[in-house]
């Protein structure tokens, strides 16, 4: 029998379907948090293979441009990880700017659908 894989949900807006089914049939136990500080206490005990979060862009960050940020420290120290990211159109120029510092594994804008993720996981299959 194969390692337990993980995968972290962190669903700080939300605005899309709950694509827990999926993660399952993936064969991945998943875990759901709801906001970013709580993700990255979770990170701490557990290494998912997969991440999949949002870009919640807030222009009153002196330093970062989302809590995204923090989650990306550290996922390079765990290069095993995957991020998978939503982000919503009238902010894809300051995702950009992200995407230029650091390669997210998928990055999928707003509406996400079932088949963007199915994508994604088969490459890691």
């Amino acid at each position: 029998m194969g390692a337990e894989r993980f995968l972290l949900s962190i669903v700080e807006l939300g605005g899309y379907p709950d694509f827990g089914p999926l993660y399952k049939r993936y064969g991945y136990t998943t875990r759901v948090v709801f906001s970013m500080r709580k993700a990255l206490a979770l990170l701490k005990k557990l290494k998912p293979q997969v991440v999949v979060a949002e870009f919640n862009y807030q222009s009153d960050f002196r330093d970062r441009t989302s809590s995204l940020e923090s989650l990306i420290a550290v996922a390079q120290q765990n290069p095993q990880m995957n991020l998978i990211v939503f982000y919503e159109h009238e902010y894809a120029h300051q995702f950009d700017k992200l995407c230029d510092r650091y390669q997210f594994f998928a990055t999928f804008q707003y509406p996400v659908k079932e088949a963007h993720i199915k994508t994604a996981l088969d490459r890691l299959t």
